[in-house]
């Protein structure tokens, strides 16, 4: 019996379930996730945080951890944290920006 490969889009959803609590938002909305790539039974996500010395990196990177472990068919996660490219509010998804009260800058 060949176990369950993990759905994409399921570990986007999980993903959406881990808030930076210093902002209130969720890191996928925040535009924290830069990447999600599946092979087999790990993901390795690469993932930023929104200052270089973000006291919650640990613990964000423990949620991420945590909320994908949970997705059926995954059985390893891999976080990576990265600086490079710095984070800025224009990362953001349209909804993280409307939540956080964001406009974005035309220019």
């Amino acid at each position: 019996m060949n176990p369950i490969a993990p759905s994409e889009d399921a570990i986007w959803d999980a993903l959406r379930c881990v808030v930076d609590p210093e902002i209130g938002l969720n890191l996928v909305d925040l535009g924290l996730i830069y990447s999600v790539r599946i092979d087999g039974p790990a993901v390795d996500i690469l993932m930023t945080v929104t200052t270089p010395g973000c006291p919650m990196v640990h613990s964000l990177k423990q949620g991420v951890e945590y909320a994908v472990s949970g997705v059926p068919g995954v059985s390893e996660v891999f976080v990576t944290v990265v600086h490079d490219p710095p984070w800025n509010p224009s990362m953001m998804t349209a909804a993280g920006q409307r939540a956080a009260n964001i406009l974005p800058v035309n220019d």
